[in-house]
């Protein structure tokens, strides 16, 4: 009998890369208020706003617009122009539309794991952003359940065990961001494995557990996921 009933998985730079297309609106925005201020200042400013507008917009790149469109007036003091505020608009456009890269390994590991496990996509987001990203990845069909949540915190994934039956010690959560991704579902007493990925959002930082940690576990990228999943079986202990 196999340890875990479900094998879910983060999206956003877990199974394709996502950060580089927010990294190239940040770019825009320093050029556009570089007469402003210092990068590192428009930077700082920017995640503080972002941060504070999640409770208003939640995540996402919509959210992320209007964020850098409040920054450029503030840091303007209203001098931005009309003209300037078209190009941060425009630049949403272009990274709605970017072409969804998948991370090395990705495909071929899903598949292998969604022939013994039932697999579960939790991604947090705009409904239709992360829509349209799963059917334009190609990878929507591998996953029994495809969950897209305002949130990733202990109460999110206690309503989804709940949900769907699931009791924490048999759920597998696997992604890259500590905050997300790891923290909660320990917290749950679930499993939770961890992929560094070499760029990620300041808001999604934490500290890691310790590597002795109950349920938790780390590997260098997703091709090492079925060998780990194997080792854990074999020795039916976590």
């Amino acid at each position: 009998m196999s340890l875990f009933d479900v094998i879910a998985m983060d999206a956003d730079d877990t199974l394709w890369h996502n950060e580089h297309i927010y990294r190239q609106g940040r770019i825009v925005l320093i050029r556009l208020l570089a007469q402003y201020g210092s990068p590192e200042a428009i930077y700082a400013r920017l995640f503080q706003i972002e941060t504070q507008n999640l409770v208003h917009f939640g995540y996402g790149l919509k959210s992320f617009t209007l964020s850098m469109i409040e920054t450029a007036v503030e840091f303007s003091k209203g001098r931005i122009s009309g003209d300037d505020i078209q190009e941060l608009i425009e630049q949403n456009k272009k990274m709605v539309a970017s072409e969804v890269e998948l991370v090395d390994h990705v495909i071929e590991t899903v598949s292998q794991l969604s022939t013994k496990y039932p697999l579960m996509l939790i991604t947090k987001g705009d409904l239709f952003e992360q829509e349209n990203k799963i059917t334009r990845s190609g990878l929507g069909h591998f996953f029994k359940f495809i969950e897209v949540v305002s949130e990733k915190n202990s109460e999110t994934y206690r309503h989804l065990l709940e949900h769907y039956s699931i009791e924490p010690r048999r759920f597998l959560m696997v992604g890259n961001s500590t905050r997300s991704d790891i923290l909660p579902i320990l917290e749950l007493g679930g499993h939770a494995v961890y992929i560094p990925y070499p760029t990620t959002w300041q808001h999604e930082n934490a500290e890691l557990p310790p590597p002795n940690r109950a349920g938790y576990f780390k590997i260098e990228n997703i091709s090492l996921l079925p060998d780990l999943l194997r080792q854990l079986e074999n020795s039916g202990m976590d």
